[in-house]
C-alpha cells in the first residue's frame, strides 16, 4: 500500500533497460505473462489499478476499563487503541464497563490520533455521533440520568493515509440497566444514544473499516 505508483509498462521498460542484448529473449516471454495479464483483466472488466487486493483487517480485543456509572471518572482507551463496546448493570451506581481494541491493516498498526472531548450532555436525552471517519475512544459521565456525558474522538491512519469508515449502523435498543454491545466484524464504535434512566432505552452506532 506504498504511495508510489508504478505502471507494468514501467516495468516492461526498466527491465528492457537493465537487461543485456544476449537476456532480452528472457524478457519477452515476461511481457507476454503481463500483456496476458492485462488482458485478462480486461475481459473481466478491471484494470490494474482496481485489481489490488483488498486491505487485511485484523481487530484484536485490548484494553477493558470498569467505573462506577456516575463517579465522572473519564475512561480513554491506551495509545492507538478505539473503543470497541460497552456494558451496563444497575442504576447510576452500577458499574460501566469500556471494551478497547487495537487494529491491524495489512500488518501494520493502526495509529489513532490526539482525542477530542465533546461538550457535555444530559444523560437522559442523549445523542452523539462521530464526526465521518472519526471512532469512539473514550467516554466520561457523571451523576444520574440528569448527570453530564462526554465522549472523546479521534481519527486513525495507517500507511501514510487516514482510515476511512463505511456502512455505519445503529444497534438495537436495549435496557440501559442490563445492557451489553460489541462491534461485529471489522467494526468500531461510533455513537450512542440514551433516552431515560436506567431503564430507559440504549442504542449504539458502529462502522466498518473500508477495505
Amino acid at each position: 500500500m506504498c504511495n508510489h505508483k508504478v505502471t507494468i509498462s514501467d516495468l516492461v521498460v526498466d527491465a528492457t533497460r537493465q537487461a543485456p542484448e544476449t537476456h532480452l529473449r528472457q524478457i519477452r516471454p515476461a511481457r507476454a505473462v503481463l500483456t496476458g495479464t492485462i488482458l485478462t483483466l480486461a475481459l473481466a472488466g478491471l484494470s490494474p489499478a482496481n485489481a489490488a487486493h483488498a486491505a487485511e483487517v485484523i481487530i484484536i480485543d485490548g484494553y477493558t476499563q470498569t467505573v462506577k456509572e456516575s463517579s465522572g471518572t473519564p475512561v480513554l482507551c491506551p495509545t492507538n487503541q478505539v473503543l470497541l463496546g460497552r456494558s451496563h448493570s444497575g442504576d447510576e451506581n452500577g458499574n460501566t464497563t469500556y471494551y478497547c481494541g487495537l487494529i491491524l491493516i495489512d500488518g501494520q498498526q493502526v495509529r489513532v490520533g490526539a482525542p477530542s472531548w465533546s461538550s457535555s450532555q444530559r444523560e437522559s436525552n442523549s445523542f452523539f455521533a462521530a464526526p465521518g471517519d472519526h471512532v469512539l475512544v473514550g467516554r466520561s459521565h457523571s451523576g444520574d440520568e440528569n448527570g453530564s456525558t462526554r465522549y472523546a474522538t479521534a481519527t486513525m491512519s495507517a500507511w501514510g493515509r487516514t482510515v476511512e469508515l463505511t456502512s455505519y449502523r445503529w444497534s438495537p435498543s436495549q435496557r440501559e440497566s442490563s445492557s451489553y454491545s460489541k462491534a461485529g466484524d471489522y467494526e468500531v464504535m461510533v455513537g450512542r444514544q440514551h433516552v431515560g434512566d436506567e431503564n430507559g432505552q440504549t442504542q449504539y452506532q458502529y462502522a466498518r473499516i473500508a477495505d
